[in-house]
């Protein structure tokens, strides 16, 4: 590597950085009770010292993340960015991945690695879930670094890339739901390899290296594996419930999750303004553009007869095509940006193929127009995806989808009166964790009354909108949602009481 090329590299890392880390504190607005949940888990875990290996509340969650989570927590206390940073880190650390991986795969194509990597750094869609606090972002971190590393391993012929690769695999397997479909991808590269080696007559160092990856993977994956075994119901948990194979029609429910899926790169994107900024395009225009030229370039090179470079459009369209199932094979919610986390690295390397491939055509042709448009292009990227960003953190949609009012809530109570019963009526639907809705983890982590001996010390208490009788004066009554049923309801019991509205919520002081 030139120092022109490190230099170049080295700044699109700090651009990854940057955007992955700025202004985190208050971007995204709120805090979804999923995140909520996760930081729950982790500040119980602290005060306990028990972390688990999988943790069952809201449908289950594998608990890696969810330590590491804790570990911040300790660090920067129950702050809503103390466990989105966690997410910012992993995906910093993508980007540097996916160069590296990018390079090593396309033989040092500095080119194509770089592009690739430049886009992903700025891609709205990866940007979007580095600073969300949800496990799903290890997914492509675990995938880039483990392939990085086997092929390495395999290239090189060396044995510690093997250990790490088994590390990171086996990592990935105590991470997100869709990293269960990975060890089919790792069947790509396996195979290669070994008829690579069967060629060259050193097959006995491809086993030895293939073993090591294996049984590190294995080791690693054996804690979460046995917790599986054991309980065979949390294995399936959420997926079973949006499986298509639950559907009426599964195969029509399937020709729809596929069409829905090839569309959302280029057309028509995830409609949930808490994972896209609603059903735009996961791509800009601009890598969308590099995108579709590099899946045709992919797909003839695959075919393309005698050709003995094939190996990697195999493994990048494999890539695409295994970790797409995620989504397909689920019927709410498609296109699901999150459920298809696992194939950002390989969009962000096919879009890196076709910039790679118009550089080439320019610089045979008119090197100097061909650098003009494409450092046009890039400076497109740059703003599209900057500004869409912007954009989306502002709209009253994205505060509301991560149930902004509940943090302000949270912030009114911790500054409220200790001494003074402070009750929160969960007159919202979600499902029940300790007896209340989901959506009273975003107020119980952020006030640390997530155990029943928090709520006592801090007064603040949880009760259902049947249960209002159990309220003693004098008292602050807090509902999360404002309507008129809830009102009566409280002034029928405590009709002595005076209303305020601070932040979009009533507060009820009953004396």
């Amino acid at each position: 590597m030139t120092k022109k090329e490190f230099f170049v590299i080295f700044l699109i890392l700090i651009i990854s950085i940057f955007f992955r880390f700025w202004n985190i504190k208050q971007t995204p607005p709120g805090l979804y009770p999923d995140e909520a949940m996760n930081g729950n888990n982790a500040l119980e875990a602290n005060a306990t010292g028990q972390y688990k290996i999988y943790y069952p509340e809201n449908n289950g969650r594998e608990g890696f993340f969810i330590n590491i989570q804790a570990a911040s927590i300790a660090i920067f206390n129950n702050h809503p960015w103390s466990l989105r940073i966690v997410s910012a880190f992993f995906g910093a650390l993508t980007v540097i991945g996916i160069y590296l991986l990018t390079r090593k795969v396309f033989h040092k194509n500095t080119v194509l690695a770089t592009a690739s990597t430049f886009m992903i750094a700025l891609s709205f869609w990866h940007v979007n879930f580095s600073r969300i606090g949800f496990r799903a972002i290890m997914v492509p971190f675990c995938l880039v670094w483990s392939f990085y590393f086997i092929i390495s391993a395999w290239k090189e012929k060396r044995i510690w890339p093997a250990i790490m690769a088994g590390i990171f695999f086996g990592i990935g397997l105590h991470t997100y739901i869709a990293f269960r479909f990975a060890p089919f991808l790792a069947l790509i590269p396996i195979i290669y390899y070994f008829y690579k080696n069967k060629k060259s007559g050193d097959l006995k160092k491809y086993f030895q290296i293939l073993f090591i990856w294996i049984g590190v993977a294995f080791l690693i994956a054996l804690p979460i594996g046995l917790y599986f075994l054991n309980n065979p119901g949390d294995f399936f948990g959420r997926s079973g419930q949006v499986s298509i194979f639950s559907s009426d029609s599964p195969l029509l429910d399937l020709g729809k999750s596929i069409g829905k899926t090839m569309v959302m790169f280029n057309f028509y994107g995830d409609s949930n303004w808490r994972h896209n900024y609603a059903c735009r395009p996961e791509l800009d225009i601009f890598t969308g553009i590099f995108f579709l030229i590099g899946i045709i370039l992919s797909i003839k090179r695959t075919f393309q007869k005698n050709n003995p470079e094939r190996f990697p459009y195999i493994f990048v369209l494999s890539w695409m095509a295994i970790m797409a199932l995620p989504s397909i094979l689920t019927k709410e919610g498609v296109p699901h940006a999150l459920r298809a986390i696992g194939m950002i690295p390989p969009t962000f390397i096919l879009a890196g193929i076709g910039f790679e491939y118009l550089w080439k055509i320019f610089k045979e042709k008119n090197k100097k127009i061909g650098l003009i448009l494409l450092t046009i292009s890039g400076l497109a990227i740059i703003y599209l995806n900057v500004n869409q960003y912007l954009a989306w953190s502002q709209k009253q949609e994205v505060k509301d989808s991560f149930d902004y009012k509940y943090t302000l809530i949270a912030d009114y109570l911790n500054n409220a009166p200790q001494e003074i019963n402070k009750y929160v009526i969960a007159n919202t639907g979600g499902t029940l964790v300790n007896g209340v809705p989901m959506p009273t983890q975003s107020i119980m982590f952020i006030t640390d009354t997530y155990r029943t001996i928090q709520q006592q010390e801090k007064n603040i208490f949880y009760l259902l909108p049947e249960n209002i009788n159990q309220i003693t004066s004098p008292a602050l009554i807090i509902p999360l949602e404002n309507n008129e049923s809830i009102s009566q309801a409280i002034t029928k019991i405590f009709p002595q009481n005076s209303i305020s509205n601070v932040n979009d919520f009533s507060i009820f002081e009953v004396k």
